[in-house]
C-alpha cells in the first residue's frame, strides 16, 4: 500500500519540484516542506473523514445521461489547471524568459503564491490517494501509516529531484511533458474515461531511459581520448 501511494504521489513531487523551482535557491526547501507537508496533512485529516470521502464519489448531477459527483468535478478542474502550468512553463521556458532567482530578472513569484499552487494541487492528488488507501485497508492506522511512509520518500526525493531538473534543461521540459500528460488523464479521469497510469508511467518511463542515454553520450564526449 506505501509503494502504491508512492506511485500516485510521483505527479505530485514533480509538479512541487516545478513549481518550488521558480523561487529563489534558499526558499525552495522551505516551500517543498511546506507544500508536502500540507498534503500529508491534508491526506489525515481527509483519512479521518472516511464517510464523507466515499461519499464525494457519489452523483451529485447528471449531465447528458452522465452522472457526475464532486471527485469527478475536482479531478477535472485539476487536469485544467495542470494543463495551464504546464502549457505556460513550457512557454516561458521556449520563449526564453528568465526564472527570477534572487536579484536576476524575469518574473517574480512570491513565496506565497508558490505554496498556495502546491496545496491547490495537493487537494487535487489527495482524492486519489485517500481513495486509494480507504479501498485497500480496513483500518484506519494502516492507511495513515503508509501515508505517512509515502510522505516522507517524497519530501526525500523532492530535493534531488528538483536539482536535477533545474540543471538539466530536457529533463524539465519531459517532466512537464509528463504533467501536460496527467491532466489529460485527470479529466478523462473526471469524465469516466479512465486511463491506466501504467501506460503513462510507461510512456514516460522509455522518454527517461532515452534522455539518461543521451546524457551518457554527451558526458562522453567530453573526455577526452
Amino acid at each position: 500500500m506505501t509503494l502504491l501511494e508512492i506511485v500516485l504521489g510521483i505527479d505530485n513531487v514533480i509538479f512541487v519540484s516545478i513549481v518550488a523551482n521558480r523561487l529563489p535557491a534558499a526558499q525552495r526547501p522551505n516551500a517543498r516542506r511546506i507544500g508536502l507537508g500540507a498534503a500529508l496533512a491534508l491526506r489525515l485529516v481527509f483519512l479521518s473523514m472516511i464517510a464523507w470521502i466515499v461519499g464525494l464519489t457519489e452523483p451529485i448531477i447528471s449531465i447528458l445521461n452522465q452522472d457526475v459527483s464532486w471527485r469527478d468535478l475536482t479531478l477535472i478542474a485539476g487536469g485544467l489547471f495542470l494543463i495551464y502550468k504546464g502549457t505556460s512553463e513550457i512557454h516561458g521556458t521556449v520563449e526564453g524568459e528568465v526564472e527570477r532567482e534572487g536579484g536576476g530578472g524575469g518574473a517574480t513569484v512570491s513565496f506565497a503564491a508558490i505554496v498556495g499552487q502546491i496545496i491547490v494541487l495537493d487537494l487535487v492528488f489527495l482524492i486519489d490517494s485517500v481513495v486509494t488507501a480507504v479501498g485497500m485497508a480496513e483500518h484506519l492506522w494502516v492507511m495513515i501509516a503508509a501515508v505517512i511512509l509515502a510522505m516522507v520518500v517524497m519530501v526525500s526525493a523532492s530535493g534531488p529531484i528538483s536539482r536535477f531538473i533545474s540543471t538539466h534543461p530536457t529533463a524539465k521540459m519531459l517532466a512537464l511533458s509528463f504533467l501536460l500528460l496527467v491532466g489529460m488523464a485527470l479529466i478523462a479521469d473526471g469524465l469516466h474515461f479512465h486511463v491506466p497510469r501504467g501506460y503513462l508511467y510507461c510512456a514516460v518511463g522509455f522518454s527517461v531511459i532515452v534522455e539518461a542515454l543521451k546524457m551518457l553520450v554527451k558526458r562522453k564526449q567530453k573526455i577526452p581520448v
